[in-house]
C-alpha cells in the first residue's frame, strides 16, 4: 500500500519496491486487495502483456491511518525490541 500510495506500479517494479516479498505472496495480496476494492489491476495489451496496479479512492483513504501506524511502530521500535529481548 505504501509503495502504491506514491504512484501506480507494474507488477515486477512493485515486487522490487517491496523488499523480501515473494511473487506468490505479492500476487495473493494484490488479488485480495483488488477484491476488497483497495486497488485496481489493469492489463496493458503489449508484448509481453503488462499489469499495472494503482490504489482506488478507498485504497488512498487507507494511506493516512497506515502512515500513522508506521510512525507509531518506528517511535516504539526500541521498546518493542527490548521487550522481545526480555
Amino acid at each position: 500500500m505504501a509503495a502504491l500510495a506514491r504512484e501506480p506500479y507494474r507488477f515486477r517494479a512493485l515486487q522490487r519496491a517491496v523488499e523480501g516479498i515473494s511473487q506468490r505472496m505479492l500476487t495473493l495480496t494484490l488479488q485480495r486487495s483488488e477484491r476488497d476494492g483497495l486497488i485496481t489491476r489493469t492489463v496493458v495489451d503489449l508484448r509481453p502483456p503488462r499489469v499495472e496496479c494503482a490504489l482506488t479512492a478507498t485504497g488512498q483513504s487507507l494511506t493516512v491511518p497506515l502512515r500513522s501506524l508506521a510512525d507509531w511502530a518506528e517511535e516504539h521500535r526500541g521498546a518493542i525490541a527490548a521487550s522481545r529481548a526480555r
